[in-house]
This record gives C-alpha cells, sequence and structure tokens, in this order.
C-alpha cells in the first residue's frame, strides 16, 4: 500500500509548523525539558540543575566536555549499566563509533527517545522534499537503507551495543520494517563483500524509490547492482529507474557527485543531505544543494557553538541559537535527550541564515590542519581537492592530507596529499602530481589567508607534495584496517603527523620523497 498521499497531508501540517517556529524560543524549551528531567540524576545534582532557569545559568554551571572527559568522570566506572548517572534510568543502547579521526572506539549512550527524534528528524527531511517535489510517491516502493550490520551485542542483560543503524532497526515498528530493504537476514551480515554481494543480487526483484546511506558505499552498491543489470542485460537508464528520494550524509556528496550521476540520470530523484551523528540528528537540507542545512530545533538537542579559533580554551565564548552569527567557524556542542551535556561533538559549521539558523558543514575538528599555523579545515581543503581534479580532467575518488614536519628547527614542513584517481592516469603520473599540487596551492593561497601568510618567504611551509595511489588502493587499506562499509570513511584529513606517517606507511608512500611515485 502506498501510504505517500497520508504523508503528504502530514508533511503539509510539519511545514506550517516550521514556517512560524521560533527557534531561540525552541531551543529554550528543549534545555529546559532535558535539565528539569536530569535533575536528580548524577549529573544533575553535581551540576545543581534545580537553579538552572536560563541558557546562561546552564553555561556557568556546565562546562564543555569532550567523550574522554565525560567517560572518564561519569561513564567508566559503571559502564555497561548507567542507572541515573547522565540521564534519568538505564541507558539501554550505546552506539559504537567508528573512530575515524582517532582511532579509538567510542561508546555513545543511546535512548529510545533519541530513536524517536531520529525518526522526527527523517520525518522533517520528507517533508522538506515533499514540500519542493509534490508529485512524489517516496512510499510507493521499498525504501532502501545501505548501513552497517544491524546485529547488536548484549553486553549486560538488556543493554545492548551496536551500530547505529542496527539500533534503529532493533527499535523500528514492524509495520516500518515491513517497508525498508534489505530484510534482517542480509542487514545482519557483517562482511561487508558478503553483503554487497546479497544484497545487490535481492535488490534486483525490488522497487526502490527511496535511498539512503553515506555516498561511499552507496556508490559500491549501486556499481554492483549496475554491474549484475549489465550482465543480465536488463540495464537501461538509470540503476534505480523509479528512485525518488535519495539521503545521503556522513561525508561531503562532492567527490562522488559524477560517479553518482550514471546511476541516478533519468531517475525522478531528489537529492537531499542529513546531517547525522551518533549522538542525534542535526540538520537536513530543506532548500536547495549549497544553500544550507536547516537545524532542528525543537527535536531533542540542545546546541551551543564555540568559535573555532577557541578550541582548547579554558573559558571559550558559548553561542547558542540566540546568539549565533554568520560567516563565523564554530565548533558544534550538543545536550541531548541521552545525557549527553555541553558535549563537544567534533564537527565544524558555519552559518549561512541565521533565522531560521541554515548551517554548512566544514570539517571535523580533529580533521583541522595547522601545524604551522595555516588553520586550513576540511571544507577549503574539500575544494581546493575538487579545484585540482577539474583541472586536471581526473577524477579522484579518494584522498587523505597530513602534515610532515622539519627534520631541523629552522627548516620547512609541507603537507602530503595522497590522491587516488577513480580510474588508472592516462599521463606521466610525476608531470600531473606537480600540476595538482600547483592547483591545489594556488587555490589554498586564494581562499586562506594564513596559509597564503605561512607559504609566503621563510615561513615554515614548503609547497605540497602529491602522491598517486592505484585505484582501489584505498579499499585495500580498508580492508586491511578492518573498516569497509557501516559508518567507516577515509579520513580526509590526518592531522598528526605521526598518525599521518604511520598511514602513509601502510599506503605504500614516503611522505619524504618528491611527490609523484604511484603508491602500492
Amino acid at each position: 500500500m502506498d501510504v505517500s498521499p497520508i504523508l503528504k497531508v502530514l508533511a503539509r501540517r510539519r511545514a506550517a509548523v516550521l514556517a512560524r517556529q521560533d527557534a531561540r524560543a525552541a531551543q529554550e524549551h528543549v534545555l529546559a525539558t532535558h535539565v528539569r528531567r536530569a535533575a536528580n540524576t548524577r549529573f544533575g545534582r553535581d551540576h545543581d540543575f534545580t537553579r538552572i532557569r536560563t541558557v546562561a545559568d546552564f553555561q556557568a554551571r556546565v562546562p564543555v566536555r569532550d567523550f574522554d572527559q565525560v567517560w572518564n568522570s561519569y561513564w567508566k566506572e559503571s559502564w555497561p549499566v548507567l542507572d541515573d548517572v547522565t540521564w534519568p534510568g538505564r541507558i539501554p543502547f550505546f552506539a559504537r563509533s567508528s573512530g575515524t579521526t582517532t582511532g579509538r572506539t567510542k561508546y555513545i549512550p543511546i535512548t529510545r527517545e533519541i530513536i524517536k527524534a531520529n525518526e522526527r528528524a527523517g520525518f522533517d527531511l520528507m517533508t522538506a522534499h515533499l514540500m519542493h517535489t509534490p508529485a512524489s510517491r517516496p512510499l510507493a516502493g521499498r525504501s532502501f537503507i545501505v548501513g552497517g550490520s544491524t546485529d547488536t551485542q548484549e553486553v549486560h542483560p538488556k543493554v545492548f551495543v551496536g551500530d547505529v543503524s542496527g539500533i534503529n532497526t532493533k527499535l523500528t515498528p514492524i509495520w516500518v520494517r515491513k517497508r525498508i530493504f534489505p530484510p534482517r537476514d542480509l542487514t545482519g551480515i557483517y562482511d561487508w563483500d558478503e553483503k554487497l554481494e546479497a544484497v545487490s543480487a535481492a535488490v534486483l526483484n525490488e522497487r526502490v524509490t527511496m535511498l539512503s546511506g553515506m555516498c561511499n558505499w552507496v556508490l559500491m552498491m549501486l556499481d554492483r547492482i549496475r554491474q549484475r543489470k549489465a550482465e543480465a542485460g536488463t540495464l537501461d537508464g538509470p540503476t534505480l529507474p523509479e528512485l525518488q528520494l535519495f539521503i545521503h550524509g556522513g561525508v561531503p556528496i562532492d567527490l562522488y557527485r559524477e560517479r553518482l550521476r550514471p546511476h541516478l540520470d533519468g531517475a525522478p530523484v531528489d537529492v537531499r543531505e542529513l546531517f547525522p551523528a551518533s549522538e542525534g540528528f542535526v540538520a537536513y537540507a530543506d532548500r536547495g544543494p549549497g544553500e544550507g542545512l536547516r537545524m532542528m530545533v525543537d527535536n531533542g538537542l540542545f546546541f551551543e557553538f564555540v568559535p573555532l579559533s577557541e578550541v582548547g580554551s579554558a573559558a571559550p565564548t558559548r553561542h547558542w541559537i540566540g546568539t549565533i552569527e554568520k560567516d563565523v567557524d564554530y565548533s558544534l556542542i550538543i545536550s541531548n535527550n541521552a545525557g549527553l551535556w555541553a558535549y563537544a561533538i567534533g564537527d565544524v559549521v558555519r552559518f549561512v541564515d541565521t533565522n531560521p539558523p541554515r548551517l554548512l558543514i566544514m570539517g571535523r575538528v580533529a580533521q583541522t590542519l595547522s601545524p604551522f599555523g595555516e588553520h586550513l579545515i576540511g571544507a577549503e581543503i574539500d575544494q581546493a581537492v575538487r579545484m585540482a581534479a577539474a583541472e586536471l580532467g581526473v577524477t579522484v575518488a579518494e584522498y587523505t592530507v597530513g602534515p610532515v614536519l622539519p627534520d631541523a628547527p629552522q627548516g620547512a614542513g609541507h603537507h602530503v596529499y595522497v590522491l587516488e584517481p577513480a580510474t588508472a592516469l592516462g599521463d606521466d603520473p610525476a608531470r600531473l602530481a606537480a600540476r595538482a599540487a600547483d592547483s591545489i596551492d594556488r587555490t589554498l593561497r586564494t581562499i586562506n589567508f594564513d596559509y597564503d601568510r605561512k607559504r609566503t618567504g621563510a615561513s615554515g611551509l614548503a609547497e605540497p607534495r602529491i602522491f598517486w595511489l592505484a585505484p582501489g588502493g584505498f579499499e585495500a587499506w580498508m580492508r586491511l584496517k578492518n573498516k569497509m562499509g557501516g559508518q567507516n570513511k577515509v579520513p580526509r584529513v590526518t592531522a598528526k603527523a605521526d598518525r599521518f606517517r604511520t598511514m602513509a606507511d601502510e599506503l605504500g608512500v614516503d611522505p619524504e620523497a618528491p611527490g609523484g611515485a604511484v603508491g602500492a
């Protein structure tokens, strides 16, 4: 049964609510509700929640913390049984984070309230889709979710650990689950290659009208489906011809856009971005690409924003929806209905609108590249790599960049970019590497004052060096690290020099050598 008509009625009602929404008042209500609920927890008593009346009260009593600080102060001693510690009751689920930037596994608390909030976030995105494409019928077929394993591990009676996708699936109502593909016998497959083969074969018999997932794994899945259709002689046009809506998030789409085009062109598909996090869904695309993602201010998350230049300081300035400014890079801080309070999730955002608040995702705090004071953020590096690829006529499938420090105190360090082309290079790799290095350097000097200043004269930053991996090189590295599928991704920026050197060694790249060599 196609319930799209019912969905459209509900979407129109939600759109009317959003049109008159007061973001400031909504955020004050979220914070007050959470503080009241958690007042009798250990965390609430420690921070005198009963006396908190305003945002300023909260900020005066609750400092910004990262995962390690919360873990060591509140969770480590009794984990996995957290009873009335930072949230009332027992935490039933923990999302196992991929540890892309740090290499460490983190366990993020998940409650049923968070799962419900994530479902509402999906509905808000659907509302935006239907307001822009009213003829769409996204629920006429199956919703294809390309995610991690849905298996969860019971680490204590009625306490489970797993991927966010697995926890979501565990709590999905049966009537909704019937609309979702793949079924549980396929989503429970842990090995990515086995899942790829099984799912790509099974989906050939399905009518898919919605698709969601991270672009890197979605692209791999679509490539395999398309290959199967070609082998069977049934390929005619787009890979999923009835696809109405493609929801992506987790990694920027720009690097994958051209390779996704053959799969999507010709289908009646609307492409929309969601800002997902294990700690809760943050924002969604209510307008077109590049116009910012609208923050969900009434959906269980209270947001704060620390200027990127003040991250790590003892008393950073803490903005909230009532005080944000456009065109400032902020570290995103959240308090949620799972017991995270003034928690730095590690993302960098920049606002393009403040009423309603719409943001751009600029990268990760841990992926800011600044060992020489150049202050590069992920979005700037992405832009430079994309522009270099376009200038060279090369499609870059994946990349990573990291610093190489000078051997001598007065020496110059440099950045090393490891680029993987989508297909084998048709020209001399050393020549292309030199051209790519020049293009990336020019772009970054144009868009980033600090980088340009560090590249001028004897400021300690030499020109970047480029290395090419053979196609499939990063996939091989991900296999080596057992990071295939799910929420895993290639770290675009590896900011710590020692960690980058380890990664370079694993990729077969000598970061001290002249650029151009092709890694093993």
